[in-house]
């Protein structure tokens, strides 16, 4: 009954929905505008941190504030995510999907928010979504982790996944690089990757990283290079 459920959750994103592609000319949607009329003040967020333990992300994502919010900030095109044929979903309504299943809301070091969910009917792909409200400009990050490997259920420990790095700002993956990723995000991201998905007792086998820019140029990368806890389960 499980491999069904899976089967048939799998089959919910098909057909339109493809999942695991390099960054291409094909599909992309273009670059949305930044709409700088939500970029002044994103402390809002903190009222949706704990207590309770797990924040109230529910809440935060009904919030009349959230999507203009991912609109604003999330505007690199995506092409991982969306309709084989034609544009793909923006990053803000990819960001969304990713997250449409509640998980956490977790403050850190009383500058630092996470919100975690998965997509609906399908918990093994999920959504991170991390934001430094205390910068000048506040940093903002989504990352997705995608079922790559098809021919294995997300139950399998062998199945593989991607996982994709936007943000509203260009980053670096190396340390010594004045725009580096922020180790407070690193730490982020290893705790989140580090967790299994609800209801499996494995950690996702996550083979790739992609770490893309505003403009939605890729940079393929060992998962590790970005704080990524990667199982590397080989396939029988």
């Amino acid at each position: 009954m499980r491999y069904l459920f899976q089967l048939v959750a799998a089959c919910a994103l098909l057909p339109g929905f493809a999942s695991a592609q390099l960054l291409g000319s094909t599909g992309l949607a273009p670059k949305e505008q930044k709409k700088k009329a939500h970029r002044d003040n994103v402390e809002w967020m903190w009222q949706y941190s704990p207590p309770p333990a797990d924040g109230r992300e529910n809440e935060l994502l009904q919030d009349p504030r959230f999507v203009p919010f991912l609109q604003s900030y999330l505007t690199a095109p995506q092409a991982f995510w969306g309709p084989q044929q034609g544009p793909r979903k923006s990053l803000a309504d990819t960001a969304f999907d990713f997250l449409a299943v509640p998980g956490q809301v977790i403050a850190d070091s009383e500058r630092y928010i996470t919100v975690t969910g998965c997509v609906f009917h399908f918990c093994s792909n999920r959504g991170l979504l991390w934001v430094d409200l205390n910068a000048k400009d506040p940093l903002v990050i989504f990352a997705a982790i995608d079922w790559t490997t098809e021919n294995r259920t997300p139950d399998d420990p062998a199945a593989t996944y991607t996982v994709w790095i936007f943000s509203d700002q260009t980053l670096s993956a190396k340390s010594d690089d004045k725009n580096r990723v922020p180790p407070a995000f690193l730490k982020s991201i290893a705790r989140w990757t580090a967790a299994p998905v609800p209801g499996q007792k494995h950690l996702q086998n996550i083979t790739t990283a992609v770490l893309v820019d505003p403009d939605g140029t890729p940079h393929q990368l060992p998962p590790d290079a970005l704080g990524v806890t990667s199982t590397e389960v080989k396939g029988k």
